[in-house]
């Protein structure tokens, strides 16, 4: 696709070249030094992707927030397109669900996985399937958002949207309005109270701590799981 996406202040946009991943590209950049608010993306016939840079100046146990507040971002972007009966979910770990179904997902990566460090940079990528590989029917679980009743939903205007609402915020979270971010995303939150495995460990996920760490119980105790363990690792 051609068409002209439209940033908001701060943010900036770049297309990726054909056979290139956003987010690889936009991990390169941000390793260059890039400013953070870069764009990187991808309006392919059959999916979007999108990864956007970002500078959290905290510890990355802190900044690893940037992906549920990604994920809000997403949510609230696609309920401003979509029919108003399309519900979507998030996952602890950046899963995305449409009507029930898994449909793409965020992921992160930063330059360093030392908790208690700031890092330099920290990219968070956004990967949606427009339309359904193969017949559906194989993986029931498994959806594409032109088949949940969003054909109406042109792929830029998710783009710029999303980018709207993750700046949204992003600028709630650097204000401290960590209570509104956990309250919103607790709302959509996919899977508390149910059984879950993760990072090899099993039990019923309780929600989060104030990091958004899993907190998951087994039969013993309660084990609490950082997010910096979805890291994308190089």
């Amino acid at each position: 696709m051609s068409e002209t996406v439209t940033f908001p202040p701060l943010m900036t946009g770049e297309a990726a070249g054909s056979g290139q991943d956003p987010f690889d590209l936009a991990c390169q950049k941000a390793e260059l030094g890039v400013d953070a608010g870069l764009v990187v993306y991808d309006l392919g016939t059959d999916v979007l992707r999108a990864a956007l840079v970002l500078a959290p100046e905290v510890p990355l146990a802190k900044a690893m927030a940037m992906l549920p507040v990604c994920g809000l971002g997403f949510q609230n972007a696609l309920g401003a397109l979509a029919p108003p009966e399309v519900a979507v979910h998030l996952d602890w770990d950046g899963g995305l669900l449409i009507n029930g179904a898994r449909c793409g997902s965020l992921r992160i990566a930063a330059s360093t996985d030392a908790p208690d460090a700031q890092p330099d940079w920290l990219v968070v990528g956004l990967d949606l399937p427009l339309w359904p590989a193969g017949d559906g029917g194989d993986t029931p679980d498994q959806t594409a958002l032109y088949a949940e009743g969003c054909a109406d939903v042109a792929a830029p205007r998710l783009l710029e949207s999303w980018t709207r609402h993750c700046l949204h915020w992003i600028n709630r979270w650097d204000e401290g309005e960590l209570k509104a971010l956990h309250t919103e995303w607790r709302g959509l939150a996919h899977g508390i109270g149910e059984d879950r495995q993760q990072a090899g460990l099993s039990g019923t996920f309780l929600g989060v701590d104030e990091d958004f760490g899993m907190l998951l119980r087994d039969d013993t105790t309660t084990h609490l799981i950082p997010l910096t363990t979805v890291l994308v690792q190089d």
